[in-house]
């Protein structure tokens, strides 16, 4: 098979294990900073990649990914801050074991528990992925239109509180990204006279803005960054309290399972992610527990389950991505920019053109998987106690530094630092205003394929936009956009529904 040749490829490759050992390290540490994320990392690092190999700049980025949704768990089992969105649920029957002073225990039982849930996803991409890629080839630019309207309304619609505001986020997006030259008339569009402007607005200082400078801003005006505070008692060295045996770790496994194929379902669809997996696995697993009481107060699979799930979105987000060029997450929205940057073309022709390469990566993310595994269950406590030396003071403007260096790092351009900065107050506007920045970036990144995909539709046709209704595929993508909006819009309702009669 294809990924026994990868794997023996990248483990013969000191570089590139080099740089894997590093991105399991990196997204760990930047996944256990309150208020930073995986995403926020791989976007400031995301020009470091102009000058590496592609696979090597691939694998650093996708591994980094993968580690930081595990070094949530570490903010949250310390702090009680959840170092990532799908960590929150990690953080309700983790920070009360480290109250016990179990901390060291709580954050085994994630790492193992993250570690099969990656590998799970990880094996079901790799053996469903040539599947996928098979048919993904046969569809033509109806259909491929029709994919990116799903995902579009999809991820719009479902990420987020507001139906409204995500769908406005992804509109914001798609606005983006059409400024520049028409690609087929070469005429100007919302370029206001700007030069600059008439190539469109780069990837690379929009995300930077938009994720780091953001969430910088954000954090900032959150007074409760500051309030972090952690007794070194919680991660306490006593053997006694802290050592994990097979007996306790054993009732985990039924839900360390079920809920890796949970996460593994939810990240093939665009736009959920390993927020609404966690938390749909530990809510899951509270239900089939023998004890659901414990839950809440320092339950060992009240951990094992969110984590399994928040860590086996990981490899199967990839399908969407590499299949049809649809990103399904943030960190998927910023691997597509770096496909880009080294000249590969991600969609249904990349496991014709570039086979080799995508099962490298794959071999790649399993071997990253193994260090950070490794790295977190002998050092995640000495990584937490080491972030509480660094006063936010001083790292969030260490993090503000390196934006503007990577910025104008990326195309040597003053005028891309200034798209930054506007990007930056924009990511934190939408925050404050519960808008969505990851809708708004993923439609930025999907918009040109889906312009393109629809001047080629109307280009076959010959009855206009009826095309999308006469080829069943595209029609069964356009419903499942419509559906999407429906069915989130009556859970919303009920939500509203039970809220007012519990206040009443």
């Amino acid at each position: 098979m294809e990924i026994f040749t990868a794997l023996a490829f990248v483990v013969t490759s000191p570089a590139l294990l080099g740089w894997i050992v590093l991105a399991a390290l990196v997204g760990m540490i930047v996944g256990a900073i309150p208020g930073l994320t995986a995403a926020a990392a791989i976007a400031m690092l995301l020009p470091l990649t102009y000058y590496m190999e592609p696979l090597s700049a691939l694998a650093f980025l996708y591994v980094i990914g993968k580690s930081g949704r595990y070094g949530g768990s570490i903010a949250a089992i310390l702090f009680n801050t959840p170092g990532t969105a799908a960590s929150a649920a990690t953080q309700i029957d983790g920070y009360p074991l480290a109250q016990r002073g179990q901390s060291s225990k709580a954050m085994k039982v994630a790492t193992i528990s993250s570690i099969i849930g990656d590998f799970t996803g990880d094996l079901l991409l790799i053996a469903g992925i040539g599947v996928i890629a098979a048919i993904a080839l046969r569809l033509g630019p109806p259909e491929l239109f029709a994919v990116y309207f799903a995902a579009f309304v999809v991820i719009g619609s479902v990420i987020g509180k507001s139906i409204t505001r995500g769908l406005a986020s992804a509109a914001m997006g798609v606005l983006l990204s059409v400024v520049g030259l028409d690609p087929i008339t070469a005429e100007s569009r919302f370029t206001f006279g700007i030069f600059e402007l008439s190539g469109g607005i780069a990837l690379v200082p929009v995300m930077i803005g938009i994720f780091v400078l953001g969430e910088v801003f954000f954090q900032l005006g959150n007074t409760k960054v500051a309030l972090i505070h952690f007794d070194d008692a919680d991660v306490s060295d006593a053997r006694t309290k802290n050592r994990l045996t097979w007996a306790e770790y054993r009732p985990c496994l039924p839900h360390v399972f079920r809920s890796s194929l949970i996460g593994a379902f939810i990240g093939m669809l665009p736009g959920l992610g390993s927020a609404i997996a966690a938390f749909v696995a530990y809510g899951e697993g509270k239900r089939r527990a023998k004890n659901p009481e414990k839950w809440g107060n320092g339950a060992l699979e009240g951990i094992a389950a969110p984590e399994a799930a928040n860590n086996a979105v990981s490899g199967p987000s990839m399908a969407p991505l590499l299949t049809l060029g649809i990103p399904g997450s943030t960190i998927g929205a910023i691997l597509v920019g770096t496909f880009l940057i080294h000249g590969i073309q991600v969609g249904p022709t990349l496991f014709v053109t570039s086979s080799e390469l995508v099962y490298r990566l794959f071999a790649a993310g399993v071997i990253g998987i193994g260090c950070y595994g490794f790295i977190g269950y002998f050092g995640a406590a000495t990584v937490g106690r080491l972030i509480l030396r660094v006063p936010m003071k001083v790292l969030y403007p260490i993090i503000f530094l390196t934006s503007f260096v990577a910025a104008y790092a990326s195309r040597g351009s003053l005028f891309d630092v200034w798209v930054m900065v506007v990007a930056g107050f924009v990511g934190w506007l939408m925050r404050k205003l519960d808008f969505n920045v990851a809708a708004l970036v993923i439609s930025f990144v999907l918009a040109r394929g889906a312009e393109e995909a629809l001047r080629q539709s109307l280009r076959l046709s010959d009855n206009g936009m009826l095309i999308f209704v006469q080829r069943p595929v595209a029609l069964a993508f356009l419903l499942l956009g419509v559906a999407a909006i429906f069915f989130r819009a009556r859970a919303l309702n009920r939500q509203t529904t039970t809220s007012l009669s519990e206040n009443a």
